[in-house]
């Protein structure tokens, strides 16, 4: 594997990538009073009539109504649920059209979801997707979250992706149920059928990383390339897709939380909803 180098087309110092994480961690997590990554940790147990001091957003309106008398819903305690970030470092995510690479954001955004995180007590750890060997088990230390954000700035040229097999490796070895949080391009076939398995047992999300190369924008035509990561060559056409909008519904349909971020459109906004969307829906289901 060649040496490794630093990530493209991120014009950042190392002061000024943890001042852009930070940043984004706090607009991720700006007006929230919860954790946004409390996943399946708040479940509901059980209605008791509403007394004095109850919040009024707590009220049970379906057994209020059928009883005639004010009802409130208890929940559990909030837990504090592990957030795992597996982040695809494999060579297509440094390939880009733009002046921010698929790899630059995804570590910008990796490092703003592992702060946002522990800022509400949800330790965070971190396995890279890739063919190196970084897997660091969930911590609650900012320090060490920011040292493990500039390993993720080095990347290898030559790096294939593992996504699959990591994720079918990580499985059994996990016990406590986690918040799995994919940042992929998902060139790995088998990354879908794993993440499915992964849902089984654990809430996942999957932040779909696209250039807009690959919408087949640049209307190339028929060419002939070479896969970055496996070294195979290929035909296809300009307008090739890596991943379908049927395989981004089978994600949803196994219970995966999936979110398109092209690298042309603005990311913040488009990642705090779905975060903000992700967290209200398991409070209401």
């Amino acid at each position: 594997m060649n040496p490794p180098g630093t990530l493209t087309n991120d014009p950042l110092d190392a002061r000024q990538f943890e001042i852009a994480i930070k940043r984004l961690a706090n607009a991720l997590t700006y007006g929230q009073e919860s954790s946004p990554f409390l996943g399946s940790g708040i479940e509901y147990v059980q209605s008791r009539l509403y007394q004095s001091g109850d919040p009024v957003k707590f009220i049970d309106w379906r057994i209020t109504g059928r009883t005639g008398r004010f009802h409130v819903k208890e929940y559990e305690a909030p837990k504090q649920m592990p957030v795992y970030l597996l982040v695809d470092t494999s060579a297509s995510m440094a390939v880009s059209s733009l002046r921010l690479s698929k790899y630059a954001w995804a570590v910008q955004i990796a490092g703003g979801i592992a702060l946002a995180a522990v800022e509400h007590m949800n330790p965070v750890g971190l396995m890279t997707v890739g063919e190196r060997a970084l897997h660091h088990t969930p911590a609650l230390s900012r320090g060490t979250i920011l040292q493990w954000m500039h390993q993720l700035r080095h990347y290898h040229f030559t790096e294939g992706t593992t996504l699959g097999k990591r994720v079918r490796e990580l499985i059994p070895r996990v016990e406590q149920r986690c918040l799995f949080v994919v940042i992929s391009d998902l060139h790995d076939p088998d990354a879908i059928p794993a993440i499915k398995l992964m849902a089984q047992d654990h809430d996942c999300a999957v932040l779909h990383m696209e250039d807009p190369a690959e919408r087949g924008g640049l209307r190339a035509g028929i060419l002939r390339g070479v896969e970055a990561e496996s070294g195979q060559e290929f035909v296809a056409r300009g307008s090739t897709k890596f991943f379908t909008s049927e395989e981004a519904k089978s994600l949803s349909r196994a219970g995966v939380d999936y979110l398109k971020l092209p690298t042309d459109e603005p990311i913040l906004p488009r990642l705090r909803h779905f975060l903000k969307n992700r967290n209200n829906s398991r409070r209401n289901g």
